[in-house]
C-alpha cells in the first residue's frame, strides 16, 4: 500500500471491532481509523477515541451524547450520536473500507448506506447478509461496492476460491467447531446454563454470537450468507464439524481436488486479509503447528438436537423474508436464554414459532423487510412469555 488505508469501524468496542483496533496498533503505517462507533460502550469508546484520533465518533445510544461531547471536547474529532447518524456517516465518511462490525439486524442499514456509496464492505455482521442479501448484491453489483468477509470461515472459502471458475466448483464446507456441548445429550442440554453456553472452547467472540455458535445457529447463518457472498445454491453448501477448528472451510472441484485454508483459530488473521486485501501483511500472528494440532477430526452435526441448523437451511430454501424472520427470532430467543427466561433447547423452539407465525412474503423490500423483523420478535417474544408463564 503506497499510503495508509483510511477505515471506519461500525462497532469499534465489540470484539471484531477491538481486535481490528488491535491490528491498526500493530501496523500504524498500513492503517488510519476515520470513523468509530458504539452502542452503548461509553467509556471504552471515549479510550478508543483518545488513542486513534478519528475524524468522526459516533454513539448510538442519544443519552449518551453530552458525556461523550464532553469527553472529547479538547480534540478535533466530530461527535454524532443516534442509530440515523451512524447509517449517515456509513455513507458520507471518506474511508476506503467499512469495517461492518455491529451486532445483529441493527448493523443492516449502515452497511446498505455504505454499499449504496460504493464503499468496500469488510463484513463481520452475518445479519446483514442473512437478511437483506438479495438487495445488497444487487446493491453492490450497481454501485462496485466490494463485500470482503471477515469471518473465518468465509475468509476461507475466498481465499480458496481466488483465481478459480465458478462453474468449477462442485459445492463449499463450511467447518463449524460445534461449540461446547458436542458431547451433551438431550438431559444435559435441557439443564445448560447461559454461564456454560457462553464458554467457548476456541475463539474469542462475543456473547450472541457465542450461543449461535453453541446453537449452531451460527453456522446455519454463515450459510445463508454464503449463498450471497459466491453464489452458491443451498445444495452445494455443506457443514460438517470439526472441533479443532484448524481447517476454516474447503471448496470440492469438479475434477476431485479440494482446496481448504487452515490456520490458528484467532479472528485477527481473517480480519487483517480482509484489511489488506488484495495483499497479505507481514504479521507477528499466532503460526500453526500441525504436529502439535494433535490430529484433526471431522463429523456430520446432529440436526436432531441442534436443530437451528436445520431451521436456517428451510429459510434459506423458502427465500423470500423468511431468512429475516427466523434471524429477528434468534436474536429474540438468545437474549430470552441470556437473561433466564427460557432454556437452551427452547431457542429453536421459539424461532420455530416465529417462522410458522409470521407473514411470509416472496417478494422483498426493505420496508417489508423492516415489518417482517418487527412481527417475527413480536411472536418470538410470545411464545418466550408463554414459557415464563409455565414455570410459574
Amino acid at each position: 500500500m503506497n499510503k495508509p488505508r483510511k477505515i471506519a469501524i461500525f462497532g469499534s468496542t465489540g470484539s471484531i471491532g477491538t481486535q481490528t483496533l488491535d491490528l491498526v496498533r500493530k501496523h500504524p503505517d498500513l492503517f488510519r481509523v476515520e470513523v468509530l462507533t458504539a452502542r452503548n460502550n461509553l467509556n471504552l469508546l471515549i479510550k478508543q477515541a483518545n488513542e486513534f484520533m478519528p475524524e468522526t465518533v459516533v454513539i448510538a445510544n442519544r443519552e449518551h451524547y453530552d458525556t461523550l461531547k464532553s469527553a472529547l471536547k479538547n480534540l478535533t474529532i466530530k461527535v454524532l450520536a443516534g442509530e440515523e447518524e451512524i447509517e449517515a456517516v456509513a455513507g458520507s465518511c471518506s474511508s476506503d473500507l467499512v469495517v461492518a462490525a455491529m451486532v445483529g439486524y441493527a448493523g443492516m442499514k449502515p452497511v446498505i448506506s455504505a454499499v449504496g456509496s460504493g464503499k468496500d464492505i469488510a463484513l463481520a455482521n452475518k445479519e446483514t447478509l442473512v437478511v437483506a442479501g438479495e438487495l445488497i448484491k444487487n446493491l453492490a453489483n450497481k454501485t462496485g461496492s466490494r463485500i470482503l468477509p471477515v469471518d473465518s470461515e468465509h475468509s476461507a472459502l475466498f481465499q480458496c476460491l481466488e483465481g478459480e471458475k465458478r462453474s468449477s466448483v462442485e459445492k463449499i464446507v463450511l467447518t463449524a467447531s460445534g461449540g461446547p456441548f458436542l458431547a451433551y445429550n438431550r438431559e444435559q442440554l435441557l439443564k445448560v446454563t447461559p454461564a456454560q453456553a457462553l464458554k467457548h472452547p476456541n475463539w474469542e467472540m462475543g456473547s450472541k454470537v457465542t450461543i449461535d455458535s453453541a446453537t449452531l445457529m451460527n453456522k446455519g447463518l454463515e450459510v445463508i450468507e454464503a449463498k450471497w457472498l459466491f453464489d452458491m445454491e443451498p445444495e452445494k453448501i455443506d457443514v460438517v464439524i470439526h472441533p479443532q477448528s484448524i481447517i476454516h472451510s474447503l471448496v470440492y472441484f469438479h475434477d476431485g481436488s479440494v482446496k481448504a485454508q487452515l490456520g490458528m483459530p484467532d479472528m485477527r488473521i481473517p480480519i487483517l486479509y480482509a484489511l489488506a486485501f488484495p495483499e497479505r501483511v507481514v504479521s507477528e500472528l499466532p503460526r500453526l503447528d500441525l504436529p502439535a494440532s494433535g490430529g484433526l477430526t471431522f463429523f456430520k452435526p446432529d440436526t436432531s438436537l441442534f436443530r437451528s441448523l436445520t431451521l436456517a437451511y428451510n429459510s434459506l430454501r423458502a427465500g423470500g423474508n423468511m431468512p429475516c424472520i427466523m434471524n429477528a427470532a434468534n436474536e429474540v430467543a438468545v437474549s430470552g436464554f441470556l437473561e433466564g427466561r427460557t432454556g437452551f433447547l427452547n431457542i429453536p423452539e421459539v424461532v420455530e414459532y416465529a417462522m410458522e407465525k409470521t407473514r411470509f412474503e416472496k417478494k422483498v423490500s426493505l420496508a417489508a423487510l423492516e415489518e417482517a423483523d418487527r412481527e417475527s420478535r413480536s411472536m418470538a417474544m410470545e411464545y418466550i412469555n408463554r414459557i415464563t408463564n409455565n414455570k410459574r
